[in-house]
C-alpha cells in the first residue's frame, strides 16, 4: 500500500500545473542547492496547494456558528487568508509559509457582515501575520505556528502531524487536527478544537482544485453571550482577489486591506511582533 501511495505521489505534480524544470527554478541558490528537489513528493505537493508557486494566493471561505448542543444557527461567516511561501536556499533550513487570515460573522438570515450584536461591538477575527513552518518527519508532515505580538507571541507545535490518503485516484484528502489548550489573562484557559480536512484535486477534473472543511468546538466571544458552539466552514482557494464573491471582496477592500496581501518576508513579521503596523493596516 504505502509503495502504491508513493507511486501515485511521483505523478501527483499535476495538481500545481509545474514541470520538473519549472521546479528546479524555485529555491535554488549560486552553488545549485534546489529546495523542492530535496524534500518529499508529500510535503512538495501539499506545499503547493496550500501556499501557491510564487505570486500569492487566497483562500476563501463561507459557513456558520451553531450553539452547542442545540444546534441553531446563530451566525454565519466569511473570511478569506492570503499567503505566499518561502522556499529555503540553504539545505536544512526551513520551508516558511507565510499567510494573514481574517474572518467577520454574519446575520444568519440576511448575510449582512456584524458591526454590532445586541448593542455590542463587533469585531472581525483578524490575524495580522502567521508564520506556518513545514517539516517532515517519519512519513508525516507537521506544520509549526507562530503568531501574536510583543510578551502575547505563541509558538503552537505540532504534536501528531497531518495524515494524508488519497480517495480515489484523484483527491488527496489532508487532514490536520488542532488541540489549542493555554492560559489566559485572568487565569482563565483557552480550549477549543479544530480540524482541517483538505481535498486536492487533480488539476484538470474541477474549477476549483484546491478545497477545505474546517471544524471548531470552542467558545463563543464575549459580545455572543458565551457558551459553546460549533464553526463550520467552506473555503477553496483562488489565485487573484477579483476571484472573491463580491460581497467579501467589498467588505476586505473597505475594512480590511491589508489581509488581501500576505506578509513579503520575516522582517515585516518581526516588525508586527513589535506592533509595528503597516500602511494598509484594518480600519
Amino acid at each position: 500500500m504505502r509503495v502504491a501511495i508513493i507511486g501515485l505521489l511521483l505523478t501527483a505534480l499535476a495538481f500545481a500545473g509545474l514541470s520538473q524544470s519549472a521546479i528546479a527554478e524555485e529555491g535554488q541558490n549560486e552553488d545549485g542547492y534546489t529546495a523542492r528537489e530535496g524534500v518529499s513528493e508529500e510535503l512538495r505537493l501539499w506545499v503547493d496547494a496550500r501556499a501557491g508557486t510564487g505570486e500569492p494566493v487566497h483562500w476563501v471561505a463561507d459557513g456558520g456558528v451553531y450553539e452547542f448542543p442545540r444546534g441553531k444557527k446563530l451566525f454565519g461567516m466569511v473570511g478569506f487568508d492570503s499567503s505566499r511561501v518561502i522556499w529555503p536556499t540553504e539545505e536544512g533550513d526551513p520551508i516558511i509559509h507565510l499567510t494573514r487570515k481574517t474572518f467577520a460573522y454574519t446575520d444568519p438570515v440576511t448575510g449582512e457582515i456584524l458591526k454590532e450584536y445586541n448593542g455590542e461591538p463587533v469585531s472581525p477575527i483578524s490575524y495580522p501575520y502567521q508564520v506556518i513552518t513545514y517539516r517532515n518527519e517519519g512519513g508525516k508532515i507537521f506544520g509549526d505556528v507562530e503568531q501574536g505580538v510583543g510578551e502575547g507571541i505563541r509558538h503552537i507545535k505540532m504534536e501528531e502531524g497531518m495524515g494524508m490518503r488519497w480517495i480515489g485516484q484523484d483527491t488527496l484528502a489532508v487532514t490536520a487536527p488542532i488541540f489549542l489548550d493555554f492560559p489566559l489573562p485572568g487565569g482563565t484557559r483557552y480550549e477549543a478544537w479544530e480540524n482541517y480536512d483538505f481535498f486536492l484535486h487533480r488539476g484538470d477534473k474541477l474549477d476549483e482544485p484546491y478545497q477545505m472543511s474546517w471544524q471548531r468546538f470552542g467558545s463563543l466571544p464575549p459580545w455572543a453571550g458565551g457558551g459553546k458552539a460549533i464553526y463550520h466552514l467552506l473555503s477553496w482557494r483562488v489565485e487573484d482577489e477579483n476571484e472573491f464573491p463580491p460581497k467579501l471582496l467589498e467588505w476586505a477592500k473597505a475594512d480590511m486591506p491589508m489581509w488581501l496581501i500576505p506578509p513579503k518576508d520575516m522582517a515585516e513579521v518581526r516588525a508586527l511582533q513589535q506592533g509595528q503596523a503597516g500602511e494598509g493596516w484594518a480600519k
